[in-house]
C-alpha cells in the first residue's frame, strides 16, 4: 500500500510539472531564414486597408472580442487601433506594441482618443507583457520582420491568458520578399509548442492563421 502511495504521488508531481512550462528558458536558436528588413511601420495605405476590408475580416474571424485584452504586437502606425478599440469595447483593453521608440511615440499619440488603448515599447525578443493577461496576441504584416522569433514566441505564451491565441496575418510570399508561407509559420510557431487551429484567405494572398499553445519543448530546432 506504501508503494503503490509513493508510486501515485510520483506519478501526480510528474503530470503537473508537465502542465507547466519549465522557469528556465531553453537556448533560442536563430530564425535559419531570412528576416525582412523594416521599411515602414506602414503597411500600405489606410484608404486601401479600408477598401479591402481586411482589419473588418480578421477582427470577426478572431472574434467575438468584447471584454477581452488585445495585444498588437508590431503595431506600427496603429492602423489596427481604432478597429480594434471597438471591438473590445469599454471593459476591453488593446495593447499597441511596437519595438521602435519614435514609432511608439507617435502611436501613443494616436491612440491618445481611447481611453481603452496604451502603447507600449517592446524588444525584438520580448513584447514585455505581464503574465497572464492577454487573451488574443495579434500579429499583422510584420511576422517576416522578427529577429528573434523563437524567443519572442517563447515569452509571448507567459503573457496568454488560458485559453489565449496568437493569431498572425501575412503574405503567403518568401520572408526576404515580406511575407511567410504558411507552412513555415506553422512550422516556427510548432518549435515553441503552438498548434495551428485555423486558418482562412483575407484575399489577395493574405491569410490569418490562429494558434494556441500545446506542450512545452524541451529543445527549440530552427526551421528551415
Amino acid at each position: 500500500m506504501i508503494r503503490a502511495g509513493v508510486l501515485l504521488l510520483v506519478a501526480a508531481l510528474a503530470t503537473a510539472c508537465d502542465a507547466n512550462p519549465p522557469t528556465r528558458e531553453p537556448v533560442f536558436p536563430s530564425p535559419a531564414r531570412p528576416v525582412a528588413p523594416v521599411v515602414s511601420p506602414r503597411w500600405s495605405s489606410e484608404d486601401v486597408r479600408d477598401n479591402a476590408g481586411e482589419a473588418k475580416t480578421v477582427i470577426a474571424a478572431v472574434g467575438p472580442l468584447a471584454g477581452r485584452t488585445v495585444a498588437d504586437v508590431g503595431a506600427g502606425e496603429g492602423y489596427y487601433e481604432p478597429h480594434l478599440a471597438r471591438a473590445v469595447g469599454p471593459h476591453g483593453r488593446v495593447v499597441a506594441e511596437d519595438i521602435d521608440a519614435v514609432t511608439v511615440a507617435k502611436l501613443a499619440r494616436r491612440v491618445r482618443p481611447y481611453r481603452n488603448v496604451r502603447a507600449l515599447l517592446g524588444r525584438p525578443d520580448d513584447v514585455g507583457l505581464a503574465p497572464g493577461s492577454v487573451d488574443l496576441v495579434l500579429m499583422v504584416h510584420m511576422y517576416h520582420e522578427i529577429t528573434q522569433p523563437y524567443a519572442l514566441l517563447w515569452r509571448l505564451r507567459r503573457s496568454l491568458k488560458v485559453g489565449g491565441r496568437v493569431a498572425v496575418v501575412d503574405a503567403d510570399r518568401p520572408t526576404a520578399d515580406h511575407g511567410t508561407p504558411p507552412a513555415l509559420l506553422a512550422c516556427e510557431l510548432g518549435a515553441i509548442g503552438y498548434a495551428r487551429t485555423a486558418t482562412r484567405s483575407v484575399g489577395d494572398g493574405v491569410y490569418l492563421a490562429v494558434f494556441e499553445p500545446r506542450a512545452v519543448p524541451d529543445t527549440i530546432a530552427a526551421c528551415r
